[in-house]
């Protein structure tokens, strides 16, 4: 057998470990979220209160409290990892992440907007405020970052995306200073929460998630291309206008719908295809499907901990996914670095 294909079925052989145990992680922590909070519950109560339920508290709590928390943060860990994974892929950035578009700041602006102008005060405004913010801030950095001859280079959609959401930043902060009892209540959701968003809300949303999860699916072979850099790319049948408005469309659904939802969680895009890069190599396929599987464990495990080491309150999500990113994601950029000398 030649060198190459003893390691290409160690690469395989790797990769579909990471895969189990990132399915692993995943299940445990789907029983942490369900089992832990204020009040913990055995695993049979919450076994009970997800397949029989009745009157009884823990089946109350179960039912309404964590189940559409734990739904929601599975939701928002594929968003917000998938639009990392593709954002870095589409920019050839590791250090990119969904707000590098601009997404984020476009849909906390609508959402200033609509809390000022139009008196929304409840998580189901906030979302299509939230969505179409996301939407348009996206399409007007592709379309600055598209100006000029050819199409839009990574090095440009970068930084419109920046100043874009440098601009917008700015202009949310001010609002809210400037009558800070007005805008109280989007406090909780510009750190991040899984909390306060009802099922019915993720219902609505997933429709569009969906298809910028199947978009990011389609265009996950031609970003491979895309890596190499455009010209080669292009010499190799790949179609990198194309891929790369896909990427941007796949961005805007995913992280803008998650935002909308959640507001913007930390880290999650930027570190969760980081380590599953180091773990399974550069094959884009393989990065967006572990990525959406490896996000929501992150998302359920600082949800767990907030509701843990601040009992009987609680620390929102956004605030523990980059007290957990940031320094894992120190560790693996050194032990990358020392690797590589």
């Amino acid at each position: 057998m030649r060198p190459s294909s003893v390691l290409g079925l160690r690469l395989t052989a790797l990769r579909g470990l990471a895969l189990a145990a990132i399915v692993v992680a995943l299940i445990a922590s789907v029983l942490l979220s369900l089992s832990f909070g204020a009040n913990p519950l055995p695993l049979d109560a919450v076994w009970s209160g997800v397949w029989h339920p009745d009157q009884s508290e823990a089946s109350v709590i179960v039912r309404t409290l964590r189940v559409p928390r734990t739904v929601v943060g599975i939701i928002a860990g594929i968003a917000f990892g998938v639009a990392g994974a593709l954002i870095q892929a589409i920019t050839r950035n590791p250090l990119a992440d969904p707000g590098i578009l601009g997404v984020n700041a476009g849909a906390g602006f609508a959402v200033t907007v609509g809390v000022g102008l139009f008196g929304v005060s409840a998580i189901s405004g906030y979302v299509w405020f939230a969505f179409i913010g996301a939407m348009l801030a996206a399409v007007l950095v592709y379309v600055v970052g598209s100006a000029g001859r050819g199409a839009a280079s990574p090095v440009q959609l970068v930084l419109a995306g920046v100043a874009l959401a440098a601009v917008l930043g700015g202009f949310s902060s001010f609002l809210t200073l400037i009558d800070e009892k007005t805008f109280t209540a989007i406090r909780t959701w510009g750190l991040g929460s899984i909390v306060h968003t009802s099922l019915d809300d993720a219902v609505a949303m997933l429709p569009f998630l969906a298809v910028g999860l199947l978009l990011a699916v389609s265009i996950a072979g031609s970003l491979n291309a895309v890596a190499l850099g455009d010209d080669l790319a292009t010499s190799l049948g790949a179609r990198v206008a194309r891929t790369r408005i896909l990427g941007v469309v796949a961005v805007t659904l995913l992280a803008g719908g998650a935002t909308a939802l959640t507001g913007g969680i930390a880290f999650v895009g930027l570190m969760v295809p980081h380590v599953v890069r180091w773990l399974t190599g550069p094959d884009q396929r393989w990065i967006i499907a572990c990525t959406a599987l490896a996000s929501p464990v992150l998302v359920l495990v600082a949800d767990v901990l907030g509701r843990v080491i601040a009992r009987p309150g609680e620390i929102e999500v956004g605030i523990l996914t980059a007290v957990i990113g940031a320094p894992l994601l120190i560790a693996l950029v050194r032990r990358q670095r020392a690797s590589g000398l």
